[in-house]
């Protein structure tokens, strides 16, 4: 017998939350194959056996809160597993080769089919832990995505749907009308009126992730240890547009990625933080740490919450390999596949809620950073421009820093820069 123990979970990351087991005791297990995934406050990280044998016991059940070298479960090896297997345990008479380690959105071999179209109902890790909590058993549920992947929106709706009534197939016979009711009977003042009754299917408890967790601790110290205030701006994109729509056929056909806003944003950022060195450090202490590198924070929202991968040494970066990073991070940010490395460190945080439709928000800073750019929705707007009114294609822009360490003055002169280098996008190549 062998045991399975949480491993190493990175750097500053202590403990983790059972989030789902891949195999059930009495279950047979090969080499490489994926047991139990952890959830963290950063990434989901699979447990993957060592060795051959029968999962013969789970100590740790979905929810459990567990700590590196904390023992998960047990494998049966040898006369373990065939004594699991004469008792009935469904193993394999034929040996199967060892498996890889597999992504959170991949399913175990030994119970996946071979047809592509159910490769891609694969659920999410977070549709996984709600079926999971409420027993339900996936293939009953229709994923609705592009890809037909299961959600955890998917997985809730089927649940809403088992706890509505089953409609009787044919109307009840009338019932005769009922009697007139009696007239409450007068309360004084001082009966005591009891509290309402939740009726069934009105609320629904979920439990909150271990990354949602540590998001809503995270906001509620950055506004309780930063003095945090924020400033606003708005920005032409006029230029940048024209030079979108001017180059972005070439580009994409030489870089084979799409020219997106984000890599001038990202120039302008490091430009302005040139400028501006107070917005790219950090308090330790009573010492200010000013970094002379540019690693760039960039916001991803994922079905688990907001994320922020960092794109190292921007500064250093062309506009394809900004634009390739970040597409790239997004997308294993989304898909669960991002490492702890990738999570952290970063200097500076810039974070899109345009894409959502928002025309003006208040960021909060991305501790023990200083200083977070967020960017929003475009909307053509009237403005005055050399005595006339005109209509722009008009960006507003809040820069939110920490006021124990960046004068207001300084906020506003960096926003301003970026405004600047925004509407006049060949300083991008000078400065950023």
């Amino acid at each position: 017998m062998s045991e399975i123990h949480v491993p190493t979970l990175g750097e500053s990351v202590v403990e983790a939350t059972v989030a789902v087991w891949r195999k059930q005791e009495g279950e047979p297990v090969h080499v490489g194959e994926a047991l139990v995934e952890l959830e963290t406050d950063k990434v989901n990280l699979e447990v993957a056996a060592e060795q051959e044998g029968v999962l013969q016991k789970i100590v740790k059940q979905v929810g459990d809160v567990v700590a590196v070298g904390d023992v998960l479960g047990t494998i049966a090896e040898g006369a373990g597993a065939a004594e699991a297997s004469s008792n009935g345990v469904a193993a394999s008479s034929v040996a199967t080769p060892p498996m890889q380690a597999m992504t959170p959105e991949q399913q175990p071999a030994s119970s996946q089919p071979s047809s592509a179209a159910t490769e891609s109902r694969a659920p999410s890790p977070l549709a996984r832990r709600i079926a999971a909590e409420n027993n339900i058993d996936l293939s009953a549920v229709r994923g609705t995505s592009p890809h037909g992947r299961i959600t955890k929106e998917d997985v809730i709706s089927y649940l809403q749907q088992q706890k509505q009534p089953t409609q009787p197939l044919s109307a009840p016979p009338a019932s005769p009308p009922p009697a007139p009711a009696a007239p409450p009977p007068q309360r004084s003042a001082a009966t005591p009126v009891a509290p309402p009754v939740a009726q069934p299917g009105r609320e629904e408890r979920v439990r909150m992730s271990r990354r949602r967790q540590t998001i809503a601790q995270r906001l509620v110290e950055a506004q309780h240890t930063a003095a945090m205030l924020t400033t606003f701006n708005e920005i032409d994109m006029s230029a940048v547009m024209e030079i979108r729509s001017r180059r972005k056929d070439a580009f994409k056909e030489r870089h084979q990625v799409s020219l997106g806003f984000m890599s001038f944003f990202t120039k302008a950022v490091v430009g302005a933080l040139k400028a501006f060195p107070r917005l790219n450090a950090e308090i330790q202490g009573n010492e200010i740490v000013i970094k002379h590198y540019y690693d760039i924070g960039i916001a991803v929202s994922t079905e688990e919450g907001l994320i922020v991968p960092v794109l190292r040494d921007a500064d250093r970066k062309s506009f394809a390999e900004i634009e390739r990073e970040i597409a790239s991070l997004a997308k294993r940010a989304r898909e669960n596949a991002l490492s702890l490395p990738e999570l952290q460190g970063g200097t500076f945080t810039i974070t899109n809620g345009g894409v959502f439709g928002s025309l003006l928000s208040t960021p909060i800073l991305n501790a023990p950073q200083v200083g977070i750019l967020g960017m929003h929705k475009i909307e053509q707007r009237p403005i005055a421009l050399n005595g006339q009114v005109v209509i722009r294609p008009m960006m507003y822009v809040a820069l939110s820093y920490d006021h124990r360490i960046v004068d207001g003055s300084e906020a506003v002169q960096c926003l301003v820069k970026i405004k600047e280098m925004m509407e006049d996008p060949e300083t991008l190549l000078l400065e950023g």
